[in-house]
């Protein structure tokens, strides 16, 4: 017996490392890169504020940015885009 809510749950689909994801809701404090920038792996891309805590979102690979999703000063929830790799 399989129920409703299983058979229309969502497929499995791998982490694609050139799309940054919020992983837990928050507020979008700083952005340090820009459109166009050459990033290293390690470097900090932005702050996200989440539960009276600031979180330094690194990079996860050398690349350069492609857009940027979110303003400085936005409320995005968890599995939000914030930003795209090249």
């Amino acid at each position: 017996r399989i129920s409703t809510k299983f058979k229309n749950r969502k497929p499995y689909q791998p982490v694609d490392p050139n799309i940054i994801l919020s992983f837990i809701p928050g507020t979008v404090i700083d952005i340090f890169v820009t459109v166009g920038q050459e990033v290293k792996k390690g470097q900090d891309l932005m702050i996200l504020d989440a539960m009276k805590m600031q979180n330094r979102l690194k990079c996860p690979m050398d690349g350069k940015v492609k857009s940027i999703a979110v303003n400085k000063g936005a409320k995005v929830s968890k599995g939000t885009v914030l930003l795209e790799l090249e």
